[in-house]
């Protein structure tokens, strides 16, 4: 695969609409720029990826044996997917470089334009934004945001999950169940309230409105629809949160109103993260195998750094891991 072109100093300064000498006093830490012109050049350099002198001239065209794997932020379900990539790298020859692009829209496409065929000679993307197939270097999506791509993809059975999850607690009799989704633009957060939704459906449960909140995979925002839910007159019983980080909040919200858990609330989350297991009452979750996703993904691209095939899409199930957040309503 060709590397794409490099940006230039020359290729910032057109974009900003400055010199490239003044785009090389900003890239340096030089004196005589205004603050605002800083700020203009430096947004230039993020949108275009300039990479400056963060990679090494003496390093391109050559083998670097080292593979990224590059996340928007560092957090528990990106850690264990890093774990698995590292167990899945032993014994290969290659280094692994974990990277933090930051959040929004393009973030990977950033990351990729500083780091590919300089820094490291592949990649891994946890849940990229933008799949771009031209990409310079042998890249494995790990939950795309917008589901199986052009990469060669690892994700889990969300929908299959978010069903197990919603049987569980109308097996156990509950009817009135909250719903704290993720993101509706992310696949796996769609997956997950179509899961929770058609069990709903089959069990002949009607799903109040009232009760389903997109919080964005956001502890603050789940905790806040929690205290909402659990002050209502007609407080639900369970709720199944969209990952475990919203579900502990929803177990400290209750805790606070003293609402005892299961006994009248049960909880439910998503990805059996370790603190779910160490949570003061154990939570019920659909185990995500994170690391072995990471693993995979790793996997896959070791043998296309090779220059060999590999899977284009690999989904791995999921399970119900039930502990004692969950129980029959009172």
């Amino acid at each position: 695969m060709e590397p794409v072109a490099r940006v230039k100093l020359a290729d910032v300064a057109r974009r900003a609409g400055v010199s490239v000498a003044t785009v090389s006093k900003v890239v340096n830490g030089r004196y005589g720029v205004s603050k605002d012109t800083i700020a203009k050049v430096q947004r230039v350099i993020d949108e275009l990826g300039y990479a400056g002198n963060l990679s090494a001239a003496a390093l391109r065209g050559q083998r670097t044996n080292v593979l990224g794997i590059l996340v928007a932020g560092f957090e528990p379900f990106s850690a264990e997917l890093m774990k698995g990539a590292w167990t899945g790298a032993e014994g290969s020859g290659y280094e692994l470089l974990a990277h933090s692009g930051g959040h929004g829209h393009g973030w990977e496409r950033r990351s990729l334009a500083r780091l590919a065929g300089t820094l490291i000679d592949g990649a891994i993307l946890v849940t990229p934004t933008v799949l771009n197939t031209e990409t310079g270097v042998p890249v494995v999506a790990i939950d795309p945001h917008y589901g199986p791509s052009p990469l060669p993809t690892v994700d889990s059975d969300n929908y299959g999950g978010a069903r197990a999850a919603t049987d569980h607690l109308l097996g156990l009799g509950h009817r009135r169940i909250g719903f704290l989704g993720g993101r509706r633009d992310l696949d796996s957060g769609r997956r997950r309230e179509d899961g929770f939704r058609d069990a709903m459906e089959a069990a002949g449960v009607e799903v109040d409105e009232d009760l389903v909140v997109e919080t964005s995979y956001e502890p603050e925002l789940a905790a806040a629809a929690a205290e909402s839910m659990l002050g209502l007159p007609d407080a639900p019983t369970a709720i199944f949160a969209a990952n475990d980080t919203t579900a502990l909040a929803v177990m400290d919200v209750a805790a606070d109103m003293g609402v005892p858990v299961p006994h009248e609330l049960s909880i439910v989350g998503f990805d059996d993260i370790p603190e779910a297991a160490g949570a003061e009452v154990p939570l019920t979750t659909v185990r995500q195998p994170l690391q072995a996703m990471g693993a995979e993904a790793m996997e896959m691209l070791l043998l296309l750094v090779r220059g060999e095939e590999c899977e284009q899409h690999v989904r791995m199930d999921t399970s119900l891991i039930v502990r004692g957040s969950t129980a029959p309503p009172r």
